[in-house]
């Protein structure tokens, strides 16, 4: 590992040893858990988003999907297309 140094608002020093506190780590723990997911999280979730639109193309084929705007229609629909 290597030692950096950065400056923090009083708000921002705070913010951070109080979700420390909670977590039950130190503060530097959390900073680097807080830059790995930030660095590398949104790679890897974009992959995974990117992998289920691929996986889910055509799975509603031969589906009708005639719809009316109302709430109550929205919800039969989304509740229809999740029982598939």
């Amino acid at each position: 590992m290597n030692r950096t140094n950065i400056y923090l608002t009083d708000e921002q020093r705070e913010r951070l040893d109080q979700r420390a506190l909670a977590a039950g780590m130190s503060r530097a723990e959390l900073i680097r858990q807080i830059l790995d997911r930030d660095l590398f999280g949104d790679q890897e979730r974009l992959a995974g988003d990117l992998a289920a639109i691929e996986e889910s193309f055509g799975a509603l084929a031969g589906e009708s999907l005639e719809l009316d705007r109302a709430d109550g229609d929205r919800v039969a629909h989304l509740e229809h297309v999740a029982s598939l």
